[in-house]
């Protein structure tokens, strides 16, 4: 068991096992217990299963607290924070996607679900490549805060549908290259169906496409993410552990969202400036003499702001009611 105690990205195996373990146990009673069957999910199972997640997340948060030390534990919280609203502005662009291929709410949580495994990949490929980079060359901090200043101005200017229609451009790519029946098979994302010579082949379903076109939109997003948390802490350990019990919680916590989410109307603005704030501390730490940001200042800004955010939309928008199209 020696290898355990080996150190890998800065830290002993053994807690990265522990951390990807305890996923792995959430995804298996996730699948394999609450969603066994498949079933449309309801706003209450929804909230409950999101507050599960984030009760977790904190937990772990507590953990990380206790055996890192109060610095590396308010990082994680901050990053935490920082993920979980980015994430929440993800809602749009996935409903969009939903929408346009028609995925019935009985079919999304398991588009959602084989998501998570993609991201759980991806971002641990973005981190390990962004870690090794800020390692090597201290200036790639710079560049990372100076990407998310100019990423918070354009946040302003970048519509939900503009996000959405990313990846549009790889549907177009696989349905050219790759057979795609035209309705739904249930919740296969391949079926089996004869080609125009007789011949039967396998075929893609809008179910796959819409797996793909979700996980290349978490991959522009975390273009955003990933710098934002680095600017907070380049402990690879607390970068990636914050970002995937993020994107847990936000799973379970879309199908609430996604029925609501026109009452946060000014997220978005918020985030912006929180963005900007970020790049900005990064850059305005050693104007100061700081070798860092204190953590602590860092947490209680970024809740400011987005306490802002959210109550400032709930405000404007209490008079609406929802419009389904």
């Amino acid at each position: 068991m020696e290898f355990l105690a080996v150190e890998w990205m800065g830290k002993p195996a053994w807690m990265w096992a522990g951390f990807l373990a305890v996923v792995v146990g959430l995804l298996a009673f996730d699948l394999g217990v609450l969603h066994r069957k498949a079933h449309e999910i309801e706003v209450r199972e929804s909230l409950l299963l999101s507050g599960f997640y984030i009760a977790v997340a904190l937990l772990f948060g507590a953990w990380v607290w206790v055996r890192l030390g109060s610095d590396s534990g308010l990082d994680y919280l901050t990053g935490f924070a920082i993920e979980k609203s980015l994430a929440m502005d993800n809602v749009f662009v996935i409903a969009m996607i939903f929408s346009a291929f028609g995925i019935p709410r009985l079919h999304q949580h398991r588009v959602l679900f084989w998501g998570v495994l993609g991201v759980i990949v991806l971002r641990a490929v973005m981190i390990a490549a962004g870690a090794a980079l800020v390692s090597r060359y201290e200036w790639a901090l710079y560049v990372f805060a100076a990407f998310l200043i100019f990423t918070g101005g354009r946040m302003i200017a970048t519509s939900p549908k503009e996000e959405a229609a990313t990846g549009q451009g790889l549907v177009k790519w696989l349905r050219r290259h790759v057979p795609v029946t035209e309705d739904l098979h249930g919740a296969q994302f391949f079926v089996r169906e004869p080609n125009a010579a007789g011949r039967w082949v396998w075929h893609a379903t809008p179910l796959f496409l819409a797996l793909v076109t979700i996980e290349f939109a978490d991959v522009i997003f975390a273009v955003d993410s990933v710098p934002a948390i680095f600017a907070i802490t380049t402990d690879p350990y607390i970068v990636y552990t914050s970002n995937i019990f993020a994107i847990l919680g936000l799973r379970a916590l879309y199908f609430a969202l996604a029925a609501v989410i026109h009452r946060f109307a000014y997220l978005k603005q918020a985030l912006a400036i929180l963005l900007v704030f970020i790049g900005g501390k990064v850059i305005a730490a050693p104007l100061m003499g700081l070798e860092k940001f204190p953590p602590a200042i860092s947490l209680g800004v970024t809740a400011a702001i987005l306490a802002a955010g959210i109550l400032w939309s709930m405000w404007k928008t209490r008079a609406e009611t929802r419009v389904d199209t």
